[in-house]
């Protein structure tokens, strides 16, 4: 390694063994690009990434709480003509990221 420096345990092997052998400003590239990485994983849920119909009832660190009209996806259910009379719900759901920065969608149990 580096000096006494030691990588964290949690550092996959190819990092811990590859990025010491890296001159300063590849470091200072991948450093930078890392810390875009994380920017964009740990951006917050926008309201321009829920659906268009969608009613806020509460956003919050954690996302949003949403209230949708659903179609249940079962043949002859009056719900598939889209229209928003034959709908069901409105049901709430929590738009949130995940670990990766995924876009996510949860059923909200009714409290």
């Amino acid at each position: 390694m580096a000096g006494d420096i030691s990588p964290p345990p949690s550092l996959p092997k190819y990092l811990a063994e590859g990025l010491p052998k890296q001159d300063a400003s590849t470091l200072k590239a991948t450093r930078e690009f890392v810390e875009e990485l994380i920017a964009e994983r740990e951006r917050p849920v926008e309201s321009d990434d829920l659906p268009d119909d969608a009613t806020v009832v509460d956003d919050g660190p954690d996302g949003y709480v949403v209230e949708e009209l659903v179609k249940c996806g079962k043949d002859g259910c009056k719900c598939a003509s889209g229209a928003e009379s034959d709908m069901h719900g409105p049901y709430e759901y929590r738009y949130y990221r995940d670990d990766d920065g995924t876009l996510r969608k949860e059923y909200v149990e009714n409290q």
